[in-house]
C-alpha cells in the first residue's frame, strides 16, 4: 500500500469512529512528550504542608499566642499589619461588656456604627441584641462579654471572606481563652462557620448545643443562633431565636 492509500485508509477509519473535524494539525495522541523532570515528581513528606503558610498567618499565630492578658491581645491586634482591613476601617473594635463574664457572644464583624464608636453591636442590631439579652436577665453592663470574629470593619459592610476569618481566628481563639466564658454564643452563620466549621448553615446549626475545643483541651458549650441583623430583615425568624435564648437561659441556671 502506497503512502496515499495508507493516508486515505487512516482517514476512513477516523470517519468510521465519528471524527468529523480536525482541531490540530497533528493528532495529539501521537505527539511524543518529554518525561517530567525528577523534581516535579517529588513527594511531600507526611506532615509537611504542600504550600507554605503565608507570613501574615504565621505572624497572627505568634502574636496571639504571646498575649497573656486581654490588654496584651488588644495591643497585639493594634500592631498586627497582616490585613488590609485596618487600612479601610476607622478604628479597631475589640470588645464590650464584662471580661470574665459567664457568657461570651461572638458576631462576625463591625458595621458602620461600630466602626465609628469602637464597640461591637452598638447600632440598630445591637439595640435588638440588648433587648433579647434583657429578656433572659443578661446585660453587657453586668454579665455578658461581646466581641466579633473580625476586629476591623470590612468595606461596605460586606461578609468576611474565608481567608479573613482564618487569618484572625488565632486572635479569636486566644480571646476566648483569656476571657474564659462558661458558655459561648455565636451570632450568625459567619461566626458559627469560623468556630465550628462544617458545611451546615446557621438554620441547621442553631437550636442545639455544640462544642468548641480550646488548645488546652478545654471544651466550651456553644450555642449558635441567628444574627440580630438577620432578625431585623426577617421578623418571622424571631420565634426561632427566642427558642435559642430560652435554651441559653436554662443552661445558665443549671446546677
Amino acid at each position: 500500500m502506497d503512502d496515499q492509500s495508507a493516508l486515505l485508509a487512516a482517514l476512513k477509519l477516523q470517519l468510521d469512529w465519528g471524527a468529523d473535524e480536525a482541531l490540530e494539525v497533528f493528532p495529539r495522541g501521537l505527539q511524543v512528550r518529554p518525561a517530567p523532570a525528577a523534581a516535579a515528581l517529588a513527594v511531600v513528606p507526611p506532615g509537611v504542608p504542600a504550600r507554605p503558610v503565608p507570613q501574615a498567618q504565621t505572624d497572627a499565630q505568634a502574636l496571639a499566642a504571646a498575649a497573656a492578658t486581654l490588654e496584651e491581645l488588644h495591643g497585639a491586634l493594634l500592631g498586627f499589619a497582616g490585613s488590609p482591613l485596618r487600612d479601610t476601617a476607622t478604628q479597631l473594635v475589640f470588645a464590650d461588656g464584662i471580661p470574665g463574664a459567664p457568657v461570651m457572644l461572638l458576631g462576625e464583624a463591625p458595621g458602620g456604627d461600630e466602626d465609628r464608636q469602637g464597640k461591637p453591636f452598638v447600632g440598630v442590631s445591637g439595640q435588638l441584641l440588648d433587648r433579647m439579652l434583657a429578656s433572659i436577665g443578661l446585660s453587657r453592663a453586668e454579665n455578658v462579654y461581646i466581641s466579633n470574629i473580625l476586629p476591623w470593619r470590612p468595606p461596605g459592610n460586606r461578609t468576611p471572606t474565608d481567608a479573613e476569618m482564618q487569618l484572625f481566628l488565632p486572635f479569636v481563639r486566644r480571646h476566648i481563652a483569656l476571657a474564659r466564658p462558661r458558655l459561648l454564643v455565636l451570632l450568625g452563620g459567619t461566626a458559627a462557620k469560623a468556630l465550628i466549621g462544617g458545611r451546615d448553615g446557621i438554620t441547621r446549626m442553631r437550636g442545639k448545643w455544640l462544642q468548641v475545643m480550646m488548645e488546652d483541651g478545654q471544651v466550651i458549650p456553644t450555642l449558635a443562633t441567628l444574627h440580630p441583623a438577620y432578625l431585623l430583615r426577617t421578623p418571622l425568624a424571631k420565634k426561632d431565636a427566642w427558642h435559642d435564648w430560652l435554651m441559653l437561659h436554662r443552661r445558665m441556671n443549671e446546677g
